[in-house]
């Protein structure tokens, strides 16, 4: 009933934010006459205001169309390299006729980037994949909002998240460099373990940012609502149905709304005198600072539902069982073995003032992934950085990405030859690939 309260309310406001769209234009529109009336700035500030806060956000677009790679101009191209029911695996090709350009972009890394399945879409990593473009041949998992998955292609468990995730690493092949932000540590940890207890490549490397892997370490907020609550209490106060006017009707879900509502009520405050400062920036004119918040939370207020399934799985293995630490974790009858990883070199980055994954989660990794001799495992911290900062932003920029990019660049030369030789039967397929695909990287 929540989930339908929400759409009649969401709907009853969608005429008035037009509204006041229109209106905040009337009256700042330099051939408008209502310009000129007195605290005409005034009006058309808070009606704008008043039209971000009752609109409707879709799933941005990444808007990702070129690259510079040794100051020259790059095409990229989005692609899809699998569709799932759940999940698109995404492919950002790159395309210059600079034969020189062309040869060294042959010549880097893949990594894939497994973005968090967590209320917000991949879009979120929208910086994370520009810097990556520079030096990377890079592929991202890009999320299906739930309500707009129908009933028919059946529920997805965070056991279907690792398929999906060992699939796409297979799909990529030996040379892939996996990166994970946040929630996909866990399950990326997980499939990348499984595979090698079955005897498969694993990664040349893995880097982990922010994640829970070990929840019980230094707890946050979000931490203790997972832990201190019931199974049953998440089932039956935060799980509701998708609505008749979406594809996915009668699908169980953690609707997104939900989730943005807890992602504002951590920090009321901070929410609240951004709004204020993007009032005053347009009274005073500042437009490069209304745009820079326009684009945050054009991306920060687009929220996608999850599968019930999987968002009852990941309380309860992550953050109520410690399965993976326990080292109970099972998945298709196979035992979550990260000792059994030995190949793959990892990389784990904290952020020091992150909310959202306490210090030492996400550097317990270090403590399951025995296998992997110490010389090819490290751990970055970031000074000053928040959740979001180790991912995007200029401490991103300037601190986290040339750590990453060295990380992945110094364990290329090093891969072995029983990869180079699983590797052979996907290049001979290359060679068979139009001719177009001498020109793109």
């Amino acid at each position: 009933m929540l989930y339908q309260l929400y759409e009649t309310h969401r709907a009853l406001l969608s005429p008035f934010s037009e509204f006041a769209s229109a209106s905040a234009k009337l009256y700042s529109h330099p051939l408008s006459p209502f310009t000129h009336t007195p605290l005409a700035h005034r009006v058309s500030a808070g009606l704008d205001l008043m039209h971000r806060l009752s609109k409707e956000y879709e799933k941005p677009e990444f808007g990702i169309t070129s690259v510079k790679v040794g100051g020259v101009d790059v095409a990229v191209q989005e692609q899809v390299a699998i569709e799932k029911p759940f999940c698109r695996l995404l492919r950002f090709k790159r395309f210059t006729d600079n034969p020189t350009v062309l040869a060294k972009l042959k010549e880097q890394p893949t990594v894939l980037v497994v973005a968090p399945l967590s209320g917000h879409h991949s879009t979120l990593l929208r910086e994370t994949v520009k810097m990556l473009l520079i030096d990377h041949k890079v592929f991202i998992t890009d999320w299906t909002d739930a309500r707009m998955v129908p009933t028919e292609a059946g529920p997805f468990h965070l056991d279907d998240y690792i398929y999906y995730v060992q699939e796409f690493i297979r799909h990529i092949g030996p040379e892939v460099n996996v990166i994970s932000v946040c929630q996909p540590t866990v399950p990326v940890l997980a499939a990348i373990s499984l595979m090698a207890s079955a005897g498969e490549f694993t990664p040349r490397t893995m880097t982990m940012m922010g994640g829970p892997i070990d929840a019980r370490k230094s707890p946050t907020a979000v931490n203790n609502l997972a832990m201190n609550k019931s199974y049953e209490w998440f089932e039956n106060n935060v799980i509701y149905r998708v609505p008749t006017n979406y594809p996915g009707n009668g699908r169980r879900v953690y609707p997104g709304f939900l989730q943005h509502s807890g992602f504002i009520a951590m920090n009321p405050d901070r929410h609240l005198k951004s709004h204020y400062d993007y009032f005053m920036d347009l009274m005073r004119g500042e437009d490069e600072s209304a745009e820079f918040h326009r684009a945050f939370y054009d991306e920060y207020n687009a929220v996608l539902d999850m599968p019930a399934e999987y968002y009852l799985d990941t309380i309860k293995t992550i953050f109520q069982d410690f399965a993976l630490v326990n080292g109970t974790w099972d998945v298709g009858g196979n035992l979550v073995r990260p000792q059994d990883i030995t190949t793959t070199a990892l990389l784990t980055i904290e952020g020091e003032l992150d909310d959202i994954s306490g210090a030492g989660q996400t550097r317990a990794a270090h403590e399951l992934c025995t296998g992997i001799p110490k010389s090819r495992q490290f751990h970055y911290d970031v000074e000053g950085a928040g959740h979001y900062g180790i991912f995007s932003g200029r401490r991103w920029r300037e601190k986290v990405y040339p750590e990453l990019r060295d990380f992945i660049a110094s364990h290329q030369a090093s891969a072995s030859a029983p990869r180079k030789a699983a590797a052979a039967p996907r290049k001979t397929t290359r060679k068979a690939a139009p001719a177009r695909s001498k020109r793109a990287a």
